[in-house]
Formats: C-alpha cells, structure tokens, sequence
C-alpha cells in the first residue's frame, strides 16, 4: 500500500479522535449551557451543519487547488473553530460556542475527503483496501480518544477547557502530517471533457444505493450515538463509563475496517451493505433488553459495525457512479445529502431521547436501518424481470 494512504491514515486517526472527543463532552458543556435540556446536542448538531455545509465548497475547492492544499485549509478552519469554543467554555456564552462547533464541523467536512484522496492515491486495484486503510486509522482514536477525553475534562479550572485545548493539539499535529504527505494534484485526478447532467447520475442505480446505504447508515448510528450519553448520564452512570462505551463504540466501528475491504472485493457491496443493515437493526433490539454499561456496551459495539459495513462499501460503490471530469460534484453531493442527514439526527438525538427514552428511540431506528435492504432487493427483482437469467 502506498506510503502517502499510510499518512491519510494517520490524519484519519487524528480527525477521528477529536470527534470523539467530541461526541463525549459536546452533550454534557450543551446540557450545561443551554438555557433549555432539550437544547442539550445543538452544539453537536451545528458541528454536524458545520460539516454540511462544507460538503459542497469542499470538494469544488480541492477540484481545483488539490487535496493537500483543501485539507490544510480544513484543517485551519478547525483551529479557529476550537479558538472560538474556548473562549466561550470561558466566557459560559452557549451560543458563541455553537459558532465554535459549527467552525469545527467545517473542517472536519475537508476531513471527510481522505477516503476518496486514497482511492487517488492507490492503484484501482486497491480501491477498497485504501479506503479501508484510511478508515481503520479510527481504530487509534478509539483508545486515544476516549483517554483524551478523560484526561483533559479536568485539566483546566475551567470545565472541558482543557479539552479544546487538546482538540487545538490533534489538528496542529494533523497539519504537520499533511504537510509531508504528497497527493497526486487535481489535474490528474479530477480529468478532463464534458461532464453529463448531475440530474442523470443521481439517477442512476449504483448511486441511489450508494447515498442512500452511507445515508441511512451515518444517520442511524449518529442518532444513537448522540443520544448514548444522555441516556447513560440519565440512567445513573458515571462519565467514566460513557467514555467506555464510546470507546468500544469506535472501536467497533473501524478495527473491521482492515478487513472490510478485502470482504467487499469478494463478496460485493451489496451483500456488506445487507450485512450492516442487520448489524445496525440487531442493535437497535439489543437496546431493548437492558439499560445496563453492559447492556449500552453491546448494543453500541453492534451500532458500529453496523456502520461500517454500510458506510465503507457504500464509499467504493459510489466511485462507480462517476467519471473522473464528474469526481467533483458528485461527491459532492453524496457529502451534502448524506452529512445533512446526519446534521438533521444530531439536532433530534436530544429532544428525542427526553420525549420517547433510549429503549423507545432504538426500536422506531430498527426498520429505518432495513430501508437499504429494501431498495437493494427491489434492485434485484426489477433485473430479473429484465433478465430471467440474472441470480442475483
């Protein structure tokens, strides 16, 4: 595998760890902040819109000026970002730290981008190796993140201060990696000639399955996982444990990440993708059966694999939709349709934690997750009634 896929990793693992970071104390400075609980993971949402709304500019940009150079710039957006929220962790001003998250999530949408830099940087052939690469860097930000966050909450007078400072920490690293990191630049990578309509390649099959599995699997799992905290906090544990089971959560989420790859090249995305619907269905029944650490443990571990096996095959398939000369709005649109989804379930995580409780919430998330199998299925039987001799 190339030098420079082992370096996106890297800045993967980085970015990783300070959303995680994130995910920990976000809800609980949100709850401490907001002048309402249900206003509790708005700090997270605008991290999510943040993110949406650099999907679109994102790629456009690094169309033009390269990758490396639209990661650095994401990159520095994301220190201003934690400048910001320090200062309102300071000043207890809940709104000034919402710009703050928002600027974050900015950056962490550049971020976003290092899976498809790796397809560009490895031979076809490897395709879904590089991405699983990349993806598996989050398998560090699962130890490191979580003892981040413990660690810095306290390390200031004021609380979690001194885990922005962190954070500030993590993306001044990541620019350094980036900096020595060396991307093919965008004249051969994003091609040349006449692009088709975006309108006629969102409509076609290979797409549809792509942005909707990668859609439905962030969102299911960022619906849980924003409201994992609250619940935990809501049921009697301690910090400590919530720590833990994001931990074990992001753990699950990219240590397949190494495998997912080759599983995908021999089975194909369809199957992985069938493979994460159930996974992410299995976790939303697992959190009927108990309100325990335990109990939070497992259903987050399936949460994770889950979205793994959605949203990693999801990525390959979608390479499959477009031309090089096309590279650029169409992952763009994939990024804009499906983070905005996820902005969307971290704005509801809270009120609809407080509304309807953690064992409520995941059973109405169970046939939201089969949604990709549905369309997978219908796929299948419309070419078979085209073509009999098609078995699968």
């Amino acid at each position: 595998m190339p030098f420079n896929v082992t370096l996106l990793s890297l800045c993967q693992a980085l970015l990783v760890s300070g959303n995680i970071l994130l995910i920990a104390v976000s809800p609980l400075i949100g709850a401490h902040l907001a002048p309402n609980p249900a206003w509790s993971t708005a700090p997270v949402a605008t991290q999510w819109l943040g993110l949406m709304c650099a999907t679109i500019p994102a790629s456009l940009i690094m169309a033009r000026l390269g990758r490396k150079r639209g990661f650095l710039l994401g990159n520095l957006l994301g220190l201003v970002g934690v400048s910001v929220a320090a200062q309102a962790l300071v000043a207890e001003a809940f709104f000034l730290f919402m710009l703050g998250t928002w600027l974050i999530g900015i950056g962490i949408g550049f971020g976003q981008l290092y899976r498809f830099a790796a397809v560009e940087a490895a031979p076809m052939a490897l395709r879904d190796r590089a991405i699983g690469l990349v993806m598996g860097g989050g398998v560090l930000a699962a130890f490191f993140g979580p003892w981040l966050a413990r660690i810095s909450r306290e390390a200031a007078t004021t609380p979690f201060l001194g885990s922005f400072l962190g954070l500030g920490a993590l993306y001044l690293v990541a620019l350094l990696v980036l900096l020595a990191t060396r991307l093919p630049p965008p004249e051969k990578t994003h091609g040349e000639g006449q692009p088709r309509p975006l309108g006629e390649i969102v409509r076609q099959p290979v797409f549809l399955v792509a942005v909707l599995s990668a859609l439905i699997g962030y969102g299911v799992m960022n619906l849980a996982m924003t409201a994992t905290p609250l619940a935990m906090a809501g049921a009697g544990h301690h910090f400590d444990h919530v720590a833990t089971t994001i931990q074990w959560h992001v753990l699950a989420m990219f240590l397949p990440s190494f495998a997912t790859g080759h599983l995908t090249a021999r089975f194909g995305a369809p199957r992985m993708i069938t493979a994460g619907c159930l996974l992410l269905a299995a976790s939303g029944m697992a959190a009927q059966v108990e309100a325990g650490v335990a109990g939070f443990h497992f259903a987050l571990i399936l949460l994770g694999l889950g979205w793994n096996f959605t949203f990693l095959p999801a990525t390959g398939l979608l390479t499959e939709a477009y031309r090089p000369v096309e590279k650029a709005r169409t992952q763009a649109a994939n990024e804009f349709l499906v983070f905005s989804t996820v902005a969307v379930t971290a704005l509801l995580a809270g009120p609809l934690v407080n509304l309807l409780g953690w064992t409520l919430l995941n059973a109405l998330l169970v046939p939201l997750a089969l949604v990709p199998m549905a369309l997978l299925a219908w796929q299948r039987l419309a070419r078979r009634r085209q073509d009999p001799h098609i078995s699968g």
